[in-house]
């Protein structure tokens, strides 16, 4: 028998954490929540479940907060958030803090059981809409002011740049942006060209330090 999904579930509403409870099938056990920011770092440390599910707005600081002091310790907890909000900045936020996705609370039960299951795998999950925001802020990159080495690149090259940084597939940054393995893989190889640098551990090491990530 498979050992059971650990979920951890952050949100400042009793009645919410307690429907998303009821509507969870067996097989995704919750091992703890949590109502504001600061108790969440602490029990999510504590308890290192697989999945953790928050809402972006939380008493004592934002999700993003707590995706990226949990993920500095422990990278390979997953993170999905659930909010209500589905505010460009608030997406943009929390995905550049590290969660694996964003779904809104008009998600059914089953949908939202899915997306968990998802994001444990290492898939990226949005509620359709919202994607278009993650892809937007990712093509956006400001490159004259941070580094005149990205002016040799064109704007698919910094999109693909960004997903890749961020550790996501090939197979998922090519459906992030409507294009095929074998064109993600052209632009890598395109982008490692032009930046001068060897594999995909350099071309996110030099992501870091410029702080596109």
């Amino acid at each position: 028998m498979s050992r059971a999904l650990r979920l951890f579930i952050v949100d400042d509403h009793d009645l919410f954490r307690a429907g998303v409870r009821a509507g969870l099938p067996p097989e995704i056990e919750v091992v703890g929540e949590a109502a504001d920011a600061e108790a969440a770092i602490e029990l999510i440390l504590e308890r290192k479940p697989d999945v953790v599910l928050l809402d972006v707005h939380l008493p004592g600081g934002g999700g993003q907060q707590v995706v990226r002091q949990v993920k500095g310790k422990h990278p390979d907890i997953a993170f999905l958030a659930l909010s209500a909000s589905d505010a460009a900045t608030d997406v943009v936020s929390v995905v550049r803090a590290g969660a694996r996705g964003y779904v809104t609370k008009t998600i059914s039960a089953s949908e939202l059981a899915v997306a968990i299951h998802q994001v444990a795998a290492g898939d990226v999950v949005f509620s359709p809409r919202l994607a278009g925001f993650v892809l937007d802020a990712f093509s956006a990159i400001p490159v004259g002011d941070i580094d005149p080495e990205l002016d040799q690149l064109t704007d698919r090259e910094r999109e693909v740049l960004q997903f890749i940084a961020r550790g996501y597939t090939y197979r998922e940054t090519g459906e992030a942006l409507f294009i095929s393995v074998k064109t993600v893989e052209t632009h890598v190889s395109s982008v490692l060209r032009k930046l001068q640098l060897s594999n995909r551990s350099e071309l996110t090491r030099w992501a870091v330090e410029r702080k596109l990530i």
